[in-house]
């Protein structure tokens, strides 16, 4: 198998070099698009080393600030080109979105020209995968969400029209300018302004979405009622809730794939032990267990680590993988009777070497649908323990926090706070469900009419003994 891995290597080195224009122009827009952000990599990796390097990037709100004032004439101040600070955000934000867009186009395109110039064979089955994905709208719809949810996470630190340092962590240390009622410049704390920038319920109390505080900050989505901008807490806690929900379905779907494939592999009394761990797991309530393990871990250093958020990536993780060991199981149990699983093994092939080559490939399918509609429900998940106050620890931001906060407001002129995080919640959630829809049924078209064995097998979520 490795004299063969060499020997198509070796075939794409060829042609690519027989016909370098297509690799070439993807590799130039691969250098135009790092470009672009360069300057943000660079900070990146040097702040691991303890002395960050700060260079402009497109991207950045030091290149496109909003964070200015407006004098008594109605002039801005300190923003990007002297605009409102209303359009300076709207500006970054269409960029940011705009630049993953065009990376998102970057992949979609050197997939192509894999396809159409340098793989080996004219055609596989991904192919028609990929084709009845494309046509799948319910799947695109999720994807589409999916991925604006991500973007939001990945460049929370530029979307919001603050930082979270600045209105949420350490608001007391930072100093905003604004025109006072006697028409002069007053400097005052972040603190102080978001003071007098609370949403509490009231008409003289409340900064509504898309509002200008008293002292000219834009607020796309309102205050909190501590007066903390909201669209930062929204956008940090997407942050938090993909880095718990990635993180946990990795470790979870890798354990469940070792897990499927010994089980399928050595059967009898291997599968038997796994059976009665992961059925003993499934057994147990899983929000009271998952509150136990938080309360009772709390106090140890895994807590401490990105405010709680890895606690709770690893207890998801801990609990979660019996659900996707059994959905990859039967898939499992069905590749290791076919007749080359035999095959490698009356050649002596190692059983690590036949789980990894011969049968992994055939499972990770459906892993992947059943990942993705998991990750929705440890996103709800985790907001549910924010809400009630288990989980992330505060000040943090967490969507089910902002929730809770606003739940006696829900009836007010602040609606707001707890309206907006519960609609991007079931938004998110619905989102990854209808991406899990879109890639089952594009690995299996049978599945849409719930005909055919691979069908079955994924809906029963692994059976076989």
């Amino acid at each position: 198998m490795s004299a063969e891995r060499d020997q198509d290597d070796v075939s794409i080195a060829a042609r690519i070099k027989e016909n370098p224009g297509p690799a070439v122009g993807w590799m130039v827009g691969a250098l135009l698009l790092f470009a672009l952000e360069a300057g943000a990599v660079v900070h990146f990796v040097t702040s691991l080393l303890g002395n960050p390097v700060e260079l402009p990037t497109l991207l950045s709100r030091e290149l496109i600030p909003n964070n200015g004032y407006v004098t008594p004439k109605g002039v801005w101040k300190d923003t990007f080109l002297g605009l409102p600070a209303a359009y300076a955000w709207a500006l970054r934000v269409v960029l940011i979105y705009a630049y993953a867009f065009l990376w998102m186009v970057w992949l979609w395109r050197g997939y192509l020209v894999f396809r159409e110039n340098y793989r080996y064979a004219d055609w596989t089955p991904r192919d028609d995968m990929m084709d009845r994905l494309r046509g799948h709208r319910w799947g695109q719809f999720g994807a589409v969400i999916v991925f604006a949810f991500v973007v939001m996470a990945m460049f929370a630190p530029a979307l919001g029209p603050t930082t979270v340092e600045r209105t949420i962590s350490n608001p007391y240390s930072h100093y905003i300018e604004y025109y006072n009622d006697d028409g002069e410049l007053e400097n005052i704390t972040v603190g102080s302004a978001n003071l007098g920038s609370r949403s509490q319920g009231t008409p003289d109390r409340n900064v509504g979405p898309m509002e200008y505080d008293d002292y000219g900050r834009w607020h796309p989505f309102g205050t909190l009622p501590t007066g903390k901008d909201m669209f930062t807490f929204m956008a940090a806690g997407a942050r938090i809730s993909l880095f718990i929900g990635l993180t946990s379905i990795l470790v979870s779907g890798f354990i469940a794939v070792a897990f499927a494939l010994v089980t399928a592999y050595y059967k009898g009394l291997v599968d038997l032990l796994v059976v009665i761990l992961g059925d003993s797991i499934m057994s147990l309530p899983s929000l009271l267990f998952v509150m136990l393990l938080s309360v009772v871990l709390g106090d140890t250093w895994l807590a401490n680590i990105y405010s709680g958020g890895f606690l709770l990536a690893v207890i998801f993780a801990g609990t979660g993988w019996p659900f996707l060991w059994r959905s990859v199981r039967g898939p499992a149990m069905q590749i290791a009777e076919q007749e080359w699983i035999d095959a490698a093994k009356s050649f002596g092939q190692r059983p690590s070497v036949t789980m990894r080559k011969h049968m992994a490939p055939y499972i990770l399918g459906y892993l992947l649908v059943y990942a993705s509609m998991r990750l929705g429900g440890i996103i709800i998940a985790v907001a549910g323990l924010s809400f009630l106050g288990l989980g992330v620890s505060p000040p943090t931001p967490e969507w089910g926090r902002a929730v809770n906060i606003g739940q006696s407001y829900v009836t007010t002129s602040s609606w707001h706070i707890s309206f907006i995080p519960g609609v991007l919640i079931v938004l998110v959630v619905t989102a990854f469900n209808a991406l899990g829809d879109g890639i089952r049924d594009a690995i299996d078209p049978q599945s849409e009419s719930g005909e055919g064995e691979g069908a079955e097998v994924a809906a029963a979520g692994g059976g076989g003994a």
